[in-house]
């Protein structure tokens, strides 16, 4: 590297600065003889060579990150990228950035959830409202009040005509989806906190879970509680009805989860193997089938698991995958540093997305039993993800007050 005379000239004297004011007299007098300088030092060369020094050493460092994440855009770019690797449908997985990010509550998200049909989102939050959105363009739509406490969870019908919903305030909620987005019925009976809410795929009823330990039947038409289903011996957090209805599946801070029969009151299965709190639910759709049973394949001595499988995501930051036929535990994915708080099959079967508190949300490659993706979705606490059964988009909710869209591709 060349000098120009100038910059020669003024590190000779940051030199000397440096050598006056550490002591090395004998050096800095030889140096002055050689280098031909004048014995007053100016006051802009103070401690400068030093100054220079850290500040390379800052910027080095800067560089390598500043490259790391280069690279990891680029490879994002490459693989992600519409025009490079063709991927099918069944492989479109949620990539960063997010397209859109809402803001509009004033209290954490609790659930997120697509409508079955339009293009339009749900979220509850702890702001006691719930609000519509539109989440092709990121417009907000509209706000549904009457719940005066914390909105736990929401859940639409298969045609998206009612949105069925539950609170801290012990009621539940059902609203008219199609014209008046009017509270159409409020049901009472539980004892504390409404944690979780689902239609039966028929639509003619819905269930609740609660903080009272126990699951409700509630008849759509009256609005009277039909049964009552006990056995949990702690807070029950979630509760999911199986695609063809005849089961449902609940999960409780008893570590356990208790897979249902609807039509009486039984309970057909209990899987225990979690350490912690059981968070969230999510049943496998028919297409993951075989991914499961491949992941399962080692260790599976008696041929092939027919399901139905139940995903379950724990405070002890491991996500299982059931046959609930069984009882059994399949497979278990570690990677989350913090609970999990949220999961959503992908409509191709090959994935599991999931969200939580370590803030990221993270896409699981069930063949594999590996983690394929981590996105570092929030500023806080992920609480909840859903994933559009149609169409190529990710949404989730957060502690953090705002609602994520994420494409897909």
């Amino acid at each position: 590297m060349v000098l120009s005379q100038r910059q020669r000239e003024e590190l000779n004297q940051a030199i000397a600065d440096y050598l006056g004011s550490n002591g090395y007299a004998d050096s800095l007098e030889a140096f002055r003889k050689e280098a031909d300088l004048s014995t007053e030092a100016e006051k802009k060369f103070g401690g400068l060579l030093e100054k220079k020094w850290t500040s390379v050493i800052r910027l080095q460092k800067k560089v390598m990150e500043l490259e790391a994440k280069l690279t990891e855009a680029e490879k994002e770019v490459i693989e992600g990228a519409p025009t490079k690797n063709k991927r099918t449908p069944g492989e479109w997985i949620p990539r960063p950035p997010e397209k859109f990010s809402l803001t509009g509550h004033r209290a954490s998200i609790t659930r997120v959830i697509f409508h079955p049909i339009f293009g339009l989102m749900v979220s509850a939050s702890e702001d006691a409202t719930i609000k519509i959105w539109d989440f092709e363009t990121g417009e907000y739509e509209r706000s549904l009040k009457g719940h005066t406490d914390s909105v736990q969870d929401v859940a639409f019908d298969a045609q998206g005509k009612l949105l069925a919903s539950c609170s801290a305030d012990l009621s539940i909620k059902l609203w008219d989806f199609q014209q008046s987005y009017e509270c159409v019925k409020t049901m009472h009976g539980h004892d504390h906190n409404v944690s979780s809410v689902a239609f039966v795929p028929a639509g003619d009823y819905v269930l609740s879970a609660s903080r009272d330990r126990t699951i409700k039947m509630w008849e759509v038409a009256t609005g009277y509680c039909v049964k009552t289903y006990t056995g949990h011996r702690e807070w029950v957090r979630m509760v999911r009805v199986h695609i063809e209805g005849s089961i449902f599946a609940t999960c409780s801070n008893d570590h356990t989860i208790r897979v249902w029969l609807t039509n009486s009151k039984d309970c057909k299965v209990e899987l225990r193997d979690h350490e912690h709190t059981v968070e969230c639910i999510a049943w496998a759709p028919e297409a993951a089938a075989s991914a499961i049973n491949e992941a399962a394949g080692a260790d599976n001595k008696k041929g092939h698991h027919q399901g139905p499988f139940l995903a379950s995501g724990s405070r002890d930051k491991t996500i299982r995958i059931w046959d609930v036929s069984v009882g059994l535990c399949l497979l278990t994915l570690t990677g989350h540093d913090n609970w999990v708080r949220g999961l959503a099959f992908h409509p191709g079967g090959k994935y599991l997305v999931s969200a939580s508190d370590d803030k990221t949300i993270r896409v699981w490659d069930l063949r594999n039993k590996r983690c394929m993706k981590t996105l570092y979705a929030h500023q806080h606490f992920c609480t909840s993800i859903d994933f559009h059964k149609a169409h190529p988009y990710v949404i989730s909710g957060s502690v953090d007050q705002t609602v994520k869209v994420w494409e897909c591709r």
